[in-house]
């Protein structure tokens, strides 16, 4: 009688032997795969904070407000799945105690659109897609409505769209927020004219009547940011906007259209990144270091409990066909 491995004994190795492949490609293809800028965003961001604005209806400022900037990320599926591309949509608004309860973006103090299109992995703006501004000369940078995947504690650059330029950040250590520990990145701007607005001459001590192209400055006293290591996920922000207008020419402010010493995340924003950061993390951690190990773990147990029931079935073979010959 002839005996050969048992199935039971051939699946076991089988299967032990698929787990064993499998953990360096979880671990080398699949993870390095999923750190990919998402094409379904879908986030609102909300910033608040004191400061003063430019009431154009009465054409005077107005100090010791409630400023409230609110940040919609909306991700264009159709567009990414056809650039492989991540192309997100922004629609930002700032808005005083009373456009706010208007909620109508076209009533806002400020309301701004662009269209974000980065590279999913290394989160770069590419030319592409109908971005707003384009990418290229002008639109650059490192960093925007977040960080590359793996943040390094270095200086990166972050797109400023106020600026249309970009401004280095520097790394500041690793803080908190609820409890969840980020990298921090702070940076400033200098007074910096930024373009120009059409304004009645007199708004900006010009005596003559009409308009007159008044220049545009911005400033910022502060923008504070911390970022999730692993994702880029901004976890915090603040702002310390200032923007002006001056005569043409001019070196003096004139008109201070916005200002506030910071803007910063709500607590319910700062909750909602941190957990989308838990997540995210969970996620990487799954394929990167858990299902892999686990799949070593496992199939090296299961290629050696086969090998062995197959090892046994060979003996077995043997010894019933030496007990058959002596027979």
């Amino acid at each position: 009688m002839r005996r050969h491995a048992s199935p039971l004994a051939l699946v076991l190795l089988g299967l032990g032997v698929f787990l064993l492949v499998l953990a360096p490609m979880l671990l080398w293809y699949v993870e390095p795969r999923a750190k990919r800028n998402p094409t379904d965003v879908n986030i609102t961001s909300i910033f608040k904070g004191q400061g003063k604005y430019f009431d154009q209806e009465n054409r005077r400022t107005r100090s010791d407000q409630k400023l409230t900037v609110t940040r919609r990320v909306l991700g264009n599926v159709a567009d990414s799945e056809k650039t492989g591309r991540a192309v997100w949509d922004v629609s930002q608004t700032i808005d005083s105690p009373d456009t706010l309860k208007l909620d109508d973006p076209r009533r806002s103090f400020q309301w701004t659109t662009e269209r974000w299109v980065t590279d999913r992995k290394t989160n770069l703006p590419v030319r592409c897609c109908q971005a707003k501004p384009a990418a290229g000369k002008n639109f650059s940078g490192e960093a925007y409505l977040k960080w590359p995947f793996d943040v390094e504690k270095r200086d990166y650059l972050w797109w400023d769209s106020t600026l249309g330029g970009t401004v280095p950040l520097h790394y500041k250590g690793k803080a908190k927020v609820r409890g969840y520990e980020g990298l921090r990145f702070s940076g400033t701007v200098k007074p910096t004219r930024s373009g120009s607005r059409q304004v009645p001459a007199v708004l900006v001590d010009r005596k003559k009547s009409g308009q007159i192209h008044a220049e545009q400055w911005y400033a910022n006293a502060g923008l504070d940011f911390i970022v999730d290591e692993r994702t880029g996920r901004i976890l915090y922000a603040a702002t310390g906007p200032k923007m002006t207008l001056r005569a043409p020419g001019g070196s003096k402010d004139e008109v201070t259209l916005l200002q506030s010493d910071k803007l910063a995340f709500t607590a319910k924003t700062q909750q909602d990144a941190v957990d989308l950061a838990k997540d995210d993390n969970d996620k990487l951690e799954l394929l990167g270091t858990t299902a892999p190990l686990a799949a070593v773990v496992a199939g090296g147990v299961v290629a050696a409990a086969g090998a062995v029931l197959v090892v046994r079935g060979r003996r077995n073979g043997r010894a019933g066909r030496a007990a058959a010959d002596g027979a």
